[in-house]
């Protein structure tokens, strides 16, 4: 009597290799031009930093006789550290089984780092653009639970302040951090983990995790705070300290406003924007608007030089305005309806 025994992958399965290619690149937005180009230093110590600012002319000036001479007015802006983090954690066992190429097809300490830094940038582009509060977005109406998880609507959806995997506070005396296991851009909803619908209930805001109010301020922050006629860093707003602001309103995006609020910012400051930075829903109208105009290339503050020697620099569409081309770029932490007419040159992020 003979028996057959058939070799095949199935039951030898223990013999053969596993071949692993590259790891896959990022495939989501994480670039920001306005963070790359304004003004960096890091000379910041001690609790508070103090800048003058001047407010006003200074002399005394007139005709026929000698004038009486006036001091200048200065005012002083006034900026407190606050502290932005990224935490990543790996245990040892996985830094030594991971040492090598030989025992995983990436480093462990080098990956969990470098995606740790991506995420800190992330997070610091968010806030630039934010209000200071930590805010990501508002509860509205009821929550539904769904194989255990909580599906929540927001009311002020932008899809650049919800990531998988992120932790968040649900209100602002959240004691727990909250994964967020899924976004859905078009419904306008996150899905957080567990069963938190009784505290996710309508007109609830969503934090980022321990930043409830300790975010830095941003241009939302500083702009809104501008329209309200209050106060930034210390100094109350007024002719000389205060932003520019168009309500625009329902109306079509048209070269008319884009000159109009160029031309605002220059009479009021003397200087010109020489930046204009926008939502992804804006800058499709504005190429639509342009579509005859050149792209170009502006390069970066740092003059940074890539691994062939040429400098990095950022792409975009330029409108032609009455102080010479002036770029125009989309960023994703900008809310839909809302472009932002900026100088760089007088944007500076000071570090402690």
């Amino acid at each position: 009597m003979a028996e057959q025994f058939n070799y095949s992958l199935a039951n030898a399965s223990a013999l053969f290799k596993i071949k692993y290619e590259k790891l896959s690149e990022n495939v989501y937005n994480s670039a920001n031009v306005l963070l790359g180009r304004c003004k960096k230093s890091y000379n910041f110590t001690g609790k508070q930093l103090s800048i003058a600012i001047p407010q006003s002319f200074a002399g005394g000036v007139g005709s026929g006789s000698l004038p009486k001479a006036n001091a200048a007015n200065y005012a002083d802006a006034q900026i407190t550290a606050k502290k932005m983090y990224a935490v990543v954690e790996i245990d040892r066992e996985t830094i030594k089984a991971a040492m090598s190429d030989e025992g995983a097809f990436v480093r462990a300490t080098k990956e969990v780092v470098k995606k740790g830094v991506e995420a800190f940038m992330r997070n610091l582009s968010r806030a630039l653009f934010a209000d200071g509060s930590g805010k990501l977005g508002t509860c509205s109406g009821s929550p539904s639970v769904v194989s255990g998880n909580t599906v929540v609507t927001i009311s002020d959806f932008k899809e650049a302040n919800f990531e998988e995997a992120d932790l968040v506070d649900v209100g602002s005396s959240s004691s727990k951090q909250i994964e967020i296991l899924e976004v859905d851009p078009d419904a306008g909803t996150v899905t957080l983990k567990g069963d938190v619908s009784s505290d996710a209930t309508n007109g609830i805001i969503l934090y980022m995790q321990g930043s409830n109010s300790s975010d830095p301020e941003g241009l939302d922050g500083v702009i809104k705070k501008s329209d309200s006629r209050t106060e930034s860093y210390g100094i109350t707003h007024a002719r000389r300290w205060d932003s520019k602001i168009k309500d625009a309103g329902a109306a079509a995006i048209s070269s008319d406003l884009l000159n109009e609020m160029m031309l605002k910012v220059e009479k009021s400051c003397g200087k010109s924007p020489n930046l204009i930075v926008c939502s992804y829903k804006q800058y499709e109208k504005i190429l639509n608007l342009l579509e005859d105009q050149k792209r170009y290339e502006v390069k970066t503050r740092a003059g940074l030089k890539s691994k062939s020697g040429a400098d990095i620099s950022f792409s975009g569409v330029e409108f032609m305005s009455s102080s010479g081309p002036v770029g125009i770029f989309p960023e994703r932490f900008v809310e839909d309806d809302r472009i932002y007419f900026l100088n760089d040159n007088h944007i500076h992020i000071y570090h402690r």
